[in-house]
């Protein structure tokens, strides 16, 4: 074949491979554009909560919530229909990220789970009450990882990277570690969609730019505000049994019932990894503070800081995938202990008889 011929078929070949890849991504791009115009089908929870809240589209929102906590009438710029789709997609993300309640995930959540490693995690599980818990009386709780409190942080200095990070790119730190998954692009609409919601919920709640609010992440617990006995394996062992293996497992693999995750993993691969701030090794302060404010579920506040630091000291020590930054060989490790540790604790533990005892009766301890 002659040399001019050969060139024109690479040429043509080359050309060939370019119109195939725009092809493709001319139709990914019409997939998600017939998503994004598509009627969405809210969870549950998420349909009582915007409708609680008053989404729909229009030229100006009024938030119900602050009507009833003040009386005051605060007009605020509309919603379209596209960003009402957008917020109600958030919100479904947030509360229900596996999609388990979904029929079609990969159309009603937009696929989050591409981003997730393991089978338990949800946004829901840090940030309770679908990113905006409150009590029975309405008030706003603290340290309860609020969404819209932290949406209104806009650029925040992170202490652990040295950096000012937008409200997308702290989301992003959530599927890379608290997760145990992959960096979602800063484009796709898992990040859109979540912040919509987010922002939403700051409006909702008559939230100002800049300003700090008592549920904005989680109100921490350092070793200086307890007694200084230590933090201590065998004390954590004993009140993990008492208080959280009734839902959470004897080893803290989580449990689940019927196809339905009854409470989530706090250790195993579906838990969080070594990398992310829960990790007491990483961080000391975070995960004692969440389960003080937020654990047993109906008993919250009931356990001192220094059980709170026990309990997260010894639920750090179960083995757990490695981080982002802990290398091949200690990601082996791990993945060796999660795989032969939980038969060798099951071996060793003393059998017993009938059902576990009931939790104990809350008392008031702080």
């Amino acid at each position: 074949m002659p040399a001019p011929a050969r060139k024109l078929m690479k040429i043509a070949l080359l050309l060939l491979m370019l119109g195939g890849v725009y092809a493709l991504a001319a139709h990914k791009h019409a997939q998600r554009e017939e998503i994004r115009q598509a009627t969405v089908t809210l969870t549950p929870d998420c349909l009582d909560k915007l409708e609680g809240y008053g989404l729909a589209p229009g030229d100006h929102y009024e938030s119900p919530y602050v009507v009833q906590r003040t009386g005051a009438r605060i007009p605020a710029l509309g919603y379209s229909e596209d960003d009402v789709r957008a917020i109600q997609r958030g919100c479904n993300i947030v509360d229900d990220t596996q999609g388990r309640l979904a029929k079609d995930p990969g159309h009603e959540r937009w696929n989050a789970t591409r981003f997730i490693r393991g089978s338990h995690a949800s946004c829901d599980h840090c940030h309770q009450g679908i990113g905006d818990k409150q009590d029975a009386a309405g008030n706003r709780l603290k340290g309860s990882l609020g969404l819209g409190a932290s949406w209104v942080m806009a650029d925040m200095y992170d202490r652990f990277t040295g950096l000012l990070l937008p409200f997308e790119l702290r989301q992003m730190q959530c599927y890379i570690n608290s997760s145990n998954g992959y960096k979602p692009n800063i484009a796709d609409d898992v990040i859109r969609d979540v912040t919509a919601y987010s922002r939403f919920l700051s409006a909702a709640l008559d939230l100002k730019i800049g300003n700090y609010y008592d549920e904005q992440g989680i109100d921490e617990i350092a070793a200086s505000a307890t007694l200084k006995q230590g933090d201590d394996y065998v004390r954590g062992e004993a009140l993990y049994k008492q208080k959280c293996r009734h839902c959470h497992g004897p080893q803290a693999f989580g449990l689940e019932a019927n196809g339905q995750l009854v409470a989530p993993a706090l250790a195993g691969p579906n838990a969080w990894n070594m990398q992310s701030r829960n990790y007491f090794y990483y961080v000391s302060t975070i995960l004692p503070g969440f389960i003080c404010r937020n654990m047993p579920p109906a008993q919250e506040n009931t356990l001192s800081n220094q059980e709170c630091r026990d309990i997260a000291y010894y639920i750090s020590n179960l083995p757990r995938p490695a981080g982002d930054r802990q290398g091949p060989l200690i990601a082996l490790r791990q993945q060796v202990l999660m795989s032969v540790l939980p038969p060798l604790v099951r071996l060793t533990e003393s059998p017993r008889r009938g059902p576990l005892p009931a939790p104990p009766a809350p008392e008031n301890r702080q």
